[in-house]
């Protein structure tokens, strides 16, 4: 008999397991479809810290989360609606966050007492009564597999393996999920293994089968697509997004583009993906560490390309000196940051955004450089285009801040129209510009950016270094009054770029006294609880800067135009203390550094208490 539908409007699902169980694989397979289905989407993945964990140990178990729905979303949710465990230690580490009430399902072949042990329980929780507050499904997922795979001829350890395409079957039939996408995808990755990509297809099949059989699942449920804007999408990270946007910006503005790149987590996904993009014309190259990945970039922005080097913080603390270099050459340089908790090697894999204050002064003397910050997995690609803008336009480094949440977590992205990006093409110097010689520190009047020469062009040989240089001729100087003029002239110029900058936009439609100032990731939190505690019938206003330095020329205005001014941040208040500092604003901070992204939930708790 067919089971009845049952309709929802949005689901948090959760699925946890060892780090060799494919959970990414899962969860990325079941988000594919669902945005093939036409949902909107919000995902976290979670992956463990430690590259070889104990199999079945707490440290090792890795998580995705994905909320989708029929409506606008923000987040990934902030607690799962169902938790997909595959053993005892995916279990203890994710049923906190589950509520009560909340679909439990978990593979009862993995609750062997050795694996009990690992994850710290004293007795079976599927037997001792700790689950009765939650809707258990007990289902024997590895044998279920290996019963399905029997008459493949591969090993028994190769058959388990696939017991994740099992579990992505049931939750695909439990969800009405598209087959046909993930079907193509087994077939293609498993291309030069005929036998594994059948295993996974037979496992998937039979997944699915025993979701439509079973006594176990009475209903399966419905979650219909979103009424998006019109177009076409694409799921995209905040990695992809960004990679796309340099190319987008190489593209833009006439220049090859250059990557100068160690891996690093969370980073080294934008080096892997461009590293498959040469028709392009995109040029990667994988130094030996941090201090030769940027000088290489540097290097090829003397040379006339757009130059981006890649990283996370403690990498970033290693280029610091080859920035300063950039500040006083005056050259076009990207530097992506992807945040990560800290300090130190800290969580690799967690998100966190404190690097801010490290980007704005961490470098000897005074060398001041625009930062730009994304927000959301899409807006990367934006901010990567403005990022190299601003860097192409004023001659100067400029650093874009993204981090592990953004970078790893994913979305629907309307593509954009090719033809509305700006241009942000280049003029090289050609000729002499001072009585037949050439001069490098000529500046536009309007922006203060110094001309840029190819090297080898004829007539303008000139010199570089990080020594102090004279304003115009480039040359050698240690006079103080020059020092001081170029000190003050490469800060206006940085200051400058505030009035090429859109103002801060303020999101207040009833007047409130109350603003939530955010910056990088924390937008979809923060504007999830505005929601919340709009939809309660409180009054907050909410802002997100994307452009740290220098702030929207109508900063301070903004500010003072509310009573009162909370700033939530993963970090101990570094937009706070620059907030307090530069615009006299008795700002609040909420800061929680736990390498996770904030819950929408506690967010609106501390609006509300402010209100």
């Amino acid at each position: 008999m067919t089971k009845p539908v049952e309709k929802l409007d949005q689901v948090i699902i959760r699925f946890a397991g060892d780090s060799g169980d494919g959970m990414q694989l899962t969860g990325s397979r079941f988000t594919s479809e669902t945005a093939a289905f036409g949902n909107d989407l919000s995902t976290l993945p979670d992956f463990p810290a430690e590259i070889r964990a104990p199999a079945g140990s707490l440290p090792g178990v890795s998580g995705f989360q994905i909320q989708f729905s029929d409506h606008d979303i923000l987040t990934p949710g902030d607690a799962p609606d169902v938790l997909v465990a595959m053993n005892p230690a995916a279990l203890r580490t994710n049923v906190g966050d589950l509520p009560k009430g909340g679909t439990l399902i978990v593979n009862r072949d993995a609750f062997t007492e050795r694996n009990l042990q690992k994850a710290g329980f004293e007795g079976n929780p599927l037997e001792d009564g700790s689950l009765a507050e939650y809707h258990l499904h007990e289902v024997p997922l590895t044998n279920l597999t290996l019963e399905a795979l029997k008459s493949i001829d591969i090993t028994k350890r190769e058959a388990e393996r696939s017991k994740n395409m099992f579990a992505l079957g049931l939750m695909s039939w439990l969800y009405n999920r598209p087959t046909e996408g993930t079907l193509s995808y087994i077939e293609r990755k498993f291309a030069t293994r005929p036998l594994i990509a059948e295993a996974n297809t037979i496992a998937f099949k039979a997944g699915y089968a025993y979701g439509e059989t079973t006594e176990d699942f009475a209903v399966s449920y419905e979650v219909g697509p979103a009424k998006l804007p019109p177009g076409t999408y694409r799921n995209v990270t905040g990695n992809q997004a960004l990679a796309m946007g340099l190319i987008a910006a190489s593209t833009q503005s006439g220049l090859p583009l250059f990557l100068g790149a160690y891996p690093i987590t969370p980073a080294s996904g934008i080096l892997e993906d461009l590293a498959r993009r040469k028709n392009f014309g995109v040029r990667t190259f994988q130094a030996e560490d941090e201090i030769a990945a940027v000088g290489a970039a540097l290097g090829a922005s003397f040379g006339g390309a757009l130059a981006v080097s890649t990283s996370s913080g403690p990498g970033v603390v290693l280029k610091s000196e080859t920035i300063g270099l950039a500040v006083a050459l005056e050259l076009p340089l990207l530097i992506l940051d992807i945040q990560r908790a800290g300090p130190s090697t800290g969580m690799p894999t967690k998100p966190e955004q404190s690097d801010l204050l490290m980007v704005l002064y961490g470098r000897n003397a005074e060398s001041p450089v625009p930062v730009v910050a994304a927000s959301t997995p899409g807006g990367c690609f934006d901010a990567a285009i403005e990022a190299a803008r601003i860097a192409l336009k004023y001659r100067t480094p400029v650093f874009l801040l993204s981090d592990a949440y953004l970078a790893n977590g994913s979305e629907p992205w309307l593509l954009p129209d090719v033809s509305s990006l700006p241009d942000i093409s280049v003029l090289f110097a050609t000729e002499p510009n001072v009585d037949g010689e050439f001069w490098p520190y000529i500046r536009d009047e309007s922006t203060l950016a110094r001309q840029w020469a190819i090297p080898g062009t004829p007539g303008l040989e000139h010199r570089i270094g990080g020594l102090e240089k004279q304003d115009g001729t480039g040359n050698v100087s240690y006079d103080p009054d020059n020092h001081d003029h170029m000190v003050r002239l490469r800060a206006r110029k940085v200051a400058g770029i505030a009035a090429d900058i859109p103002e801060l936009d303020v999101d207040d439609p009833d007047g409130a006294r109350l603003l939530v100032l955010g910056w990088g990731g924390t937008y979809g939190p923060i504007a999830a609880a505005v929601r919340r505690v709009r939809q309660g019938g409180g009054r907050v206003a909410h802002a997100q800067l994307i452009h740290l330095n220098p702030f929207p020329r109508n900063t301070g205005d903004v500010l003072r135009r509310y009573d009162r001014v909370l700033v939530p941040e993963m970090n101990l208040g570094q937009l706070l203390k620059l907030v307090r500092a530069e615009f006299l604003v008795d700002a609040v901070g909420y800061n929680r550094v736990r390498g996770l992204p904030f819950r929408s939930d506690e967010l609106a708790n501390a609006i509300e208490a402010m209100l």
